[in-house]
Formats: structure tokens, C-alpha cells, sequence
């Protein structure tokens, strides 16, 4: 497998594994956050308490997104942007 195969092959994987990690990460913390959210809101603060969700799971994603981005430019791998 010659150079460039290598690289797209890490940078299909790099793509594949943010996506996964950013869906099951968001399924995994979806009931934690809510629980969280729903123990310091009143049971009518239910819009608010959404915008803190998807804050958080924003945040979280961005988090990884960057790690992996580092790890790869580490490598001398940049991911396509688009």
C-alpha cells in the first residue's frame, strides 16, 4: 500500500471515528445531562433546559473534534475541509 493510500486511509478513519465517537457520546450523556439539567430547573423551564443540553453536547464535541485534529496534524495529517 503505497503513501497516499495510508494517509486517506487515517484520514477516512480519523472522520469515521469523530462521527462515531460524537453520535454515541451524545446517546451515552443524553440521559445524564437531561437528569442533571431536570434536578436544578423547575419542571416549566423544559426550552431552557434543551439550550443547556445542546450547549453542553455541543461543547463536548468540539472538544474531541480538536483532540483528534491534533493528533493527526501530530502525524503530519491534515483532514480534509469542506
Amino acid at each position: 500500500m503505497g503513501d497516499s493510500m495510508k494517509v486517506q486511509t487515517l484520514k477516512t478513519l480519523a472522520t469515521l471515528m469523530t462521527t462515531a465517537f460524537a453520535f454515541v457520546a451524545g446517546l451515552a450523556w443524553n440521559g445524564a445531562i437531561q437528569a442533571v439539567i431536570n434536578e436544578f430547573l423547575k419542571a416549566g423551564s423544559a426550552t431552557i433546559g434543551l439550550i443547556i443540553y445542546a450547549v453542553i453536547v455541543t461543547i463536548i464535541a468540539v472538544i474531541v473534534t480538536i483532540i483528534i485534529g491534533r493528533s493527526l496534524g501530530k502525524l503530519g495529517i491534515e483532514l480534509d475541509e469542506e
